[in-house]
C-alpha cells in the first residue's frame, strides 16, 4: 500500500493516544512535552504517539 504525504500528515502529526483510556486527543507535540495537555474523558496527563503499523 502506498503512503502518500497527506495521509500521513492527517493519520500522525499532532495525534497523541491516552494509555489509561485510550482514546485519541490532537495537540502540538511541545504542549504535550510540557504537559499541558490531558484526555479530554478521563483528564490524565499520560500520553503517547499514535504508534505506525
Amino acid at each position: 500500500m502506498t503512503r502518500f504525504p497527506e495521509a500521513q500528515v492527517r493519520l500522525f502529526q499532532n495525534k497523541f493516544v491516552c494509555k489509561r483510556c485510550k482514546s485519541t486527543v490532537r495537540s502540538p507535540n511541545m504542549k504535550v512535552l510540557a504537559g499541558k495537555v490531558s484526555c479530554q474523558k478521563c483528564n490524565s496527563k499520560a500520553l503517547k504517539p499514535v504508534r505506525k503499523k
